[in-house]
């Protein structure tokens, strides 16, 4: 199944990452790998479906409009989106489902 449309989530930078660990339905992990699946076909590039988890929630976040109001107030600043490290960086993503 290849498509000469993109996927919602590009292709996958490299950054600093932190350990986060949680908990998802089981249909919600079966969608993930799906996903990944799709991604991987798309781009050309095996990923993981985990790797994808912190991309989807940055992208969710960076378009809640009311998040970016309310954190763009006085005395609070939004972060700035996930910014790739270069790519000499060993840092790697940590996270478990």
């Amino acid at each position: 199944m290849t498509s000469t449309s993109k996927l919602r989530l590009g292709p996958l930078p490299k950054y600093e990452s932190v350990k986060v660990t949680f908990s998802c339905p089981v249909g919600l992990k079966n969608d993930l790998e799906k996903y990944a699946d799709l991604h991987a076909q798309t781009y050309g590039e095996g990923v993981d479906a985990v790797a994808l988890i912190p991309h989807m929630l940055d992208a969710f976040i960076s378009r809640d409009r009311l998040f970016k109001r309310a954190t763009a107030g006085p005395g609070l600043t939004a972060r700035p989106a996930m910014v790739p490290t270069p790519p000499s960086s060993t840092a790697g993503l940590h996270n478990t489902v």
